[in-house]
């Protein structure tokens, strides 16, 4: 199986995540989501596997939320994923990928659960 995370080297818990996945024994494959977006076909397979919607995965808190529009709640999921693909900062982070299980690492140890 190969372990995924969705990482930000700027923010400290996807630092913290990244650390414990290592910590304990894990090398995953880092995606620096912020450089290489998730296609719309990922972020939908992500969402299945987290058991979420999309708007469960986005920070209302970013800039980008206001300006690309998903503050708009009418939006449908297949809308809020085509905008989080061109607008990744405000896709959760991070996300820990194993196989078909998902989890977001707020805190990190939630990540525990899918290894």
């Amino acid at each position: 199986m190969s372990l995924v995370i969705y990482h930000n080297p700027r923010c400290s818990k996807s630092r913290q995540t990244l650390a414990l996945l290592e910590e304990n024994g894990h090398q995953p494959e880092v995606v620096e989501y912020l450089k290489n977006p998730p296609t719309v076909d990922e972020l939908t397979a992500t969402v299945q596997k987290l058991g979420l919607t999309p708007r469960d995965i986005i920070r209302t808190k970013e800039a980008e939320y206001k300006e690309s529009g998903l503050d708009n709640q009418d939006l449908t999921d297949d809308q809020v994923l085509d905008l989080m693909n061109r607008f990744p900062k405000v896709i959760e982070r991070p996300i820990v990928i194993n196989g078909d299980k998902a989890a977001v690492g707020r805190p990190p140890e939630n990540v525990l659960n899918i290894l």
